[in-house]
């Protein structure tokens, strides 16, 4: 693997591509790709991502999301490491990112930095919801597409295609179907803005850094609903109220947003019941009923 690291190495761009590894060590907690950090000759430190070459358009997808969050995000708040080379190399794919140094901190800047975020690409947005490459969410499909209506956007190109899933493990797809419609026009009723998303926000993909400065990672980037952000992270637990406070500080919510909450995570916690099963599959069947007898009806 070190070879294959060093060839990755040395087609990166600036003075780090004339460096050498001088040590690799395994880093555990990656469930989808192999994760490694690399100690250069000179005292530095890369993060290296490594998966087969069938697995290179999800290697692809998470570089194409670090890049578009990059464009809008206050580097004096956040760090989303840019991508330093993504290439196919020796029947591998590799994916090099910075190296970050992690702690644990006050999160005001992360919330802060995250709603600084949204608002500014809020400001800069396509007018319309969705992606146009194929993604992913975990290791599930994350179909591409536009849709001028959120509603729409969200049921047919998110919900829809992982309750389709969810007939593997007995979800009876006709029984729901009839609130979808329902759904859809209680979204569009909200009438959010396109924001820049980063779709994949749990603790685990969020930080603080030793100098302060937040910082998020592994993102599954969208142009949707900025709420579906703020809702993923009440749903594994780990942000601090100084996370919430701050980011209200800067662009408060909608006061009827708690009402979204579970629609949003719906669509995660139908993807973990289509990978993991277990409770998954009882938590999704609970809060398809929450939805259908508190929110819709």
């Amino acid at each position: 693997m070190q070879e294959i690291l060093q060839k990755a190495l040395m087609q990166t761009k600036g003075e780090v591509s004339c460096a050498f590894i001088k040590k690799v060590d395994p880093l555990t907690g990656g469930c989808i790709h192999k994760t490694w950090r690399l100690e250069l000759n000179d005292g530095r430190y890369l993060f290296a991502k490594t998966a087969t070459t069938e697995d290179f358009p999800k290697l692809s997808f998470e570089a194409e999301g670090l890049k578009s969050l990059n464009k809008f995000v206050d580097q004096s708040l956040i760090n989303i490491p840019q991508p330093l080379m993504l290439e196919k190399l020796d029947h591998s794919s590799v994916l090099l990112l910075p190296w970050l140094n992690l702690a644990n901190g006050d999160q005001t800047v992360l919330g802060k930095g995250l709603a600084l975020l949204h608002q500014s690409s809020t400001n800069q947005n396509p007018e319309k919801f969705g992606w146009e490459h194929p993604g992913y969410i975990g290791s599930t499909p994350q179909l591409e597409g536009w849709r001028n209506n959120w509603g729409e956007c969200f049921i047919h190109l998110r919900l829809l295609p992982q309750l389709k899933l969810g007939k593997k493990w007995g979800l009876n797809i006709p029984y729901w179907e009839n609130i979808l419609t329902s759904l859809d026009v209680f979204l569009e009723e909200h009438k959010p803005i396109p924001s820049l998303v980063h779709g994949d926000l749990w603790s685990g993909n969020a930080a603080i850094q030793r100098n302060g400065k937040g910082v998020i990672f592994d993102p599954s980037a969208w142009w949707a609903d900025r709420e579906v952000d703020i809702a993923m992270t009440k749903m594994f637990g780990g942000f601090s109220q100084e996370f919430y406070k701050s980011y209200e500080s800067v662009w408060p919510l909608p006061s009827s947003a708690y009402k979204r909450v579970e629609i949003y995570n719906l669509y995660h916690l139908l993807n973990h019941a289509n990978i993991f099963g277990g409770s998954y599959k009882s938590q999704c069947l609970l809060a398809l009923e929450n939805i259908k007898s508190t929110i819709l009806y």
